[in-house]
């Protein structure tokens, strides 16, 4: 089972973060903090969000934009004097844009907005909260590595395997393809430096779900609800031999 006394959730104002934050506490021993952030918490598509906020006080919404470095380091900062000498136990870097185009459309513009939004972002977001992340491992009494401990989720997605490239038929996303991509190297090199510091480091791929991103190529086959519910049950069973692996919403293994 999971049990993260905290969690903090990047671009959670809709999608598949909106539904990560709605499941967690939702639970019946939910973490102590769940830290959602988003780049606009006070504009029309964080309504949703900031209902949560009013009905859990777990919730605690925290304007990020994951391009802006002075803005996640203010945001860690926050998170910091919140946990009150606690450490962070999962990372979930959720955030993630993409522009529809094909391979012959394709502009250096939308590659490199994709590219800094999705690979960048996370890297510098897990830099910023990384001594949290430390803390929350040195603090622990659990052996090993779990997302109960410290842990970094990068959601990544099958569209970015190079054997399988998910739903090529559909659309070429190539700015999208090559972040995923990106980002899942990105993370089995995390897995191999945090290591020493017993930070379980996974690239999940959390479905083709029907949200706003998910619907770009057609209704996708997954439902949010039923993609987190797999997502935080496949969380509560990793340890440290699947750290630096890439994963499903089900937990099984995909294909880099």
């Amino acid at each position: 089972m999971l049990s993260a006394r905290s969690v903090l959730v990047t671009g959670s104002n809709r999608g598949i973060g909106l539904e990560l934050v709605r499941q967690l506490v939702g639970k019946s021993k939910g973490p102590e903090w769940v830290f959602a952030t988003c780049r606009d918490p006070e504009g029309p598509r964080a309504q949703e969000l900031k209902n949560l906020a009013a009905k859990y006080q777990s919730v605690k919404i925290l304007q990020m934009d994951t391009n802006d470095p002075s803005s996640i380091k203010n945001t860690a900062t926050k998170v910091t004097e919140k946990l009150q000498g606690n450490g962070l136990n999962l990372l979930i870097n959720n955030a993630a844009i993409v522009r529809v185009g094909t391979l012959e459309s394709e502009t250096a513009e939308d590659m490199s907005e994709v590219y800094k939004t999705n690979v960048i972002g996370s890297m510098l977001v897990t830099q910023a909260f990384l001594p949290l992340l430390r803390k929350a491992s040195q603090k622990s009494p659990q052996k090993g590595m779990s997302c109960s401990k410290a842990a970094i989720v990068n959601m990544s997605s099958e569209a970015g395997s190079i054997t399988n490239l998910l739903a090529w038929e559909y659309g070429h996303v190539i700015n999208y393809r090559c972040s995923k991509a990106a980002l899942n190297m990105l993370s089995r090199c995390q897995s191999l430096r945090y290591a020493e510091d017993r930070i379980l480091c996974i690239a999940l791929h959390p479905g083709w779900v029907q949200t706003d991103m998910g619907n770009t190529e057609g209704l996708a086959p997954l439902t949010v609800e039923e993609s987190v519910q797999g997502i935080l049950k496949a969380l509560s069973h990793l340890t440290e031999k699947d750290t630096g692996t890439f994963v499903n919403w089900e937990g099984a293994p995909v294909p880099w």
